[in-house]
């Protein structure tokens, strides 16, 4: 089965509950940093689809949608993001990603044929699947989240894999991502459409959708399915992940019903062709590399140095960023208030 889009595909068989930002006040929530910066990159655009940009024609759409989007869950819901940066990825997701740099590829050149012809939304319908996220832009989102004191985390492997051991030591409440994969790698809870935007762009249709917080939670899902972890895995690499090509004819209901029949791939008929790397692909998601090397503390917002990158390097309006500031201060005293009245509840 070839699968569209990226995450694996579990739509209809995941048990999710819509919830409101404002549930989450006071949590911790691990973000899959590379994940929402390339959506950043997709939806925060001119309207002809061209990225925002510096003075020297670096693109500023992730900093943008870091610096004043993110900082929304802090301000206005008082939630605590921790992003997790991707590190290596492992050898058996080479395929995929060669594929996603093939469409983005495909995307450029429709985009520049469609200006070209002056037809503007198609040329933004384009853009958003063009969106590259190189070393400089993670960089610069990293120092960005150091000036605003907000922690991250650079993981060894899958940004997902150490959003999940996060959370399952309890470090988070939750995993933040639209993908889930988190699932596959084990996190309880997973939160999904977390950083605002409000809606997403769906290249094929031209068109968007609305988008409202989901919260998953491990355990209850797969109780309901009477399935465990492990057969939740089997069925992924049986409908395809982003290290192993599914087997064709094989749909995620279709797979369920196998392993809950069969219950393992190893006790499938021989008539279906099961990848025969599934064993390396398990692997990847019981096993994955780990760092327990990682902060979840805030820490003091840098002034002077958010003004000089934002401002002098990276060309942001003076007004906005000082307005961001005295809302980050005032978040934070609120924090502080709200420590010092939980440390006295506990002496008393």
């Amino acid at each position: 089965m070839e699968r569209k889009g990226l995450g694996v595909p579990l739509t209809p068989i995941v048990k999710r509950r819509i919830i409101s930002l404002s549930d989450l006040a006071g949590k911790i929530i691990a973000i899959d940093a590379n994940a929402e910066l390339h959506q950043f990159l997709a939806l925060i655009r001119l309207p002809d689809g061209s990225l925002l940009t510096d003075s020297d024609g670096n693109p500023t759409s992730h900093l943008l949608g870091l610096a004043f989007r993110t900082t929304r869950l802090i301000l206005d819901y008082g939630i605590k993001p921790i992003f997790v940066f991707d590190g290596t990825p492992p050898a058996l997701k080479e395929e995929t990603l060669a594929r996603r740099r093939t469409l983005r590829e495909r995307a450029a050149k429709e985009m520049k044929k469609a200006l070209a012809e002056g037809d503007v939304a198609k040329a933004f319908s384009k853009a958003v699947v063009t969106g590259r996220l190189t070393k400089g832009m993670i960089e610069d989102s990293k120092r960005l989240l150091k000036l605003l004191g907000i922690p991250y985390v650079q993981a060894l492997g899958e940004a997902e894999a150490q959003a999940a051991y996060m959370t399952i030591r309890g470090d988070v409440w939750a995993t933040g991502s639209k993908d889930y994969d988190s699932l596959l790698f084990g996190t309880p809870r997973l939160v999904r459409y977390i950083t605002l935007t409000g809606r997403e762009f769906l290249p094929s249709l031209g068109k968007f959708r609305l988008l409202k917080p989901e919260l998953i939670e491990l355990k209850a899902m797969l109780e309901e399915l009477g399935i465990s972890h492990e057969q939740l895995i089997d069925i992924a690499i049986l409908i395809g992940t982003d290290f192993n090509r599914g087997v064709k004819g094989i749909g995620i209901k279709g797979a369920l019903k196998l392993i809950k029949a069969y219950g393992s791939l190893e006790n499938l008929p021989k008539e279906i062709s099961v990848p025969k790397n599934y064993h390396e692909v398990r692997n990847i998601f019981l096993n994955p590399p780990i760092t327990e090397s990682y902060e979840t503390n805030f820490s003091s917002m840098d002034e002077v140095g958010l003004l000089s990158f934002l401002c002098e390097e990276k060309n942001f309006r003076s007004d906005r960023v000082k307005e961001l500031i005295r809302r980050m201060e005032a978040a934070a005293k609120r924090w502080k208030k709200c420590l010092d009245l939980d440390k006295w509840m506990r002496k008393a």
